[in-house]
């Protein structure tokens, strides 16, 4: 069994583990990193690459990949183990009219055959942001017709009317993360409910039964293999198509502290789980993410 947490700032507890060989990125295609970034300043945008600090981002750019996100900058929740800004008082709450066009724009510009959109939570709009983000996936698609589109929402606080409204403007895939196993959910992500997230998968899977449903976690948190097992099993009762699982980085010293770095054979053995559940795909390492390779992951379920 994995070592508990440490509390957050705490002095005592076991010492943090070091990042071991195979779970480090070297930067490189600072060249690509920085043109992307530019371009993303200019049209006023941004990418969960960026604000949650992603160690893919030099491939994914370099490869002209980016996961857009909507809705502004700063985030409603402070989950653990995310390094968005949080949304406070006095904060400009307006969202941008101009940003679905601009998503567009940009995606048509990087001549993007997959575009993936994401956003921070909104949970001080009444809508929790649903008819923005649907407006954004139309105006891709409008933009690009060939191309599909992902979208990784929020919970929109059980708001099943909100789900619906995004899946109702046609997305391809459907994400929503787990991000973990639901006796950590107080600690890493204290404002969200671990049912209340199947639900809103399993909701997605009854209300667009064409586009593919896929839900993400973490681990290194401090689960435990049985717990793992269970959450996958948990995904798959509600129809979720893929699986990604990632080790879990801590993005700065204010955040939660990795407790174990899980080795590669452990991640083997999830993603052999998950498929004898009965997933599509399971994506397992300790560098995937949610979005990352999503446009090949795609692709391999559609040639399968």
């Amino acid at each position: 069994m994995s070592a508990p947490l440490v509390e957050i700032g705490a002095g005592i507890g076991p010492p943090r583990p070091r990042l071991p060989e195979w779970a480090r990125k070297s930067p490189t295609h600072f060249e690509s990193l920085n043109l992307l970034k530019s371009s993303l300043r200019q049209k006023g945008l941004h990418t969960v690459c960026e604000s949650a600090r992603c160690p893919n981002i030099h491939e994914c750019f370099h490869r002209g990949a980016a996961t857009f996100m909507i809705l502004g900058e700063r985030c409603t929740r402070a989950c653990g183990f995310c390094s968005v800004a949080k949304l406070r008082r006095g904060d400009d709450r307006n969202l941008d009219a101009a940003e679905p066009a601009q998503v567009a724009r940009m995606a048509a510009e990087m001549q993007l055959r997959y575009v993936v959109i994401t956003s921070v939570n909104r949970d001080d709009l009444p809508d929790g942001g649903s008819r923005h983000f649907a407006e954004t996936v139309r105006e891709v698609r409008q933009a690009l017709p060939e191309a599909r589109v992902e979208v990784l929402t929020p919970d929109f606080c059980g708001d099943m009317d909100a789900v619906a409204r995004v899946l109702d403007a046609g997305p391809h895939v459907f994400n929503h993360n787990m991000e973990t196993v639901p006796r950590l959910y107080a600690r890493v992500r204290p404002q969200a409910d671990y049912r209340q997230s199947l639900a809103v998968l399993a909701y997605a899977r009854r209300h667009r039964r064409e586009a593919l449903t896929k839900s993400g976690f973490m681990v290194g948190l401090g689960e435990t293999d049985t717990e793992v097992r269970t959450l996958l099993a948990d995904l798959r009762e509600t129809g979720t198509d893929v699986a990604t699982i990632g080790q879990y980085l801590q993005p700065t010293r204010r955040h939660l502290p990795v407790v174990e770095y899980v080795g590669p054979e452990r991640f083997e053995a999830y993603r052999a789980c998950g498929l004898g559940l009965g997933f599509k795909m399971v994506f397992s390492g300790p560098l995937v993410r949610s979005s990352y390779m999503a446009d090949q992951v795609s692709e391999a379920i559609a040639e399968s």
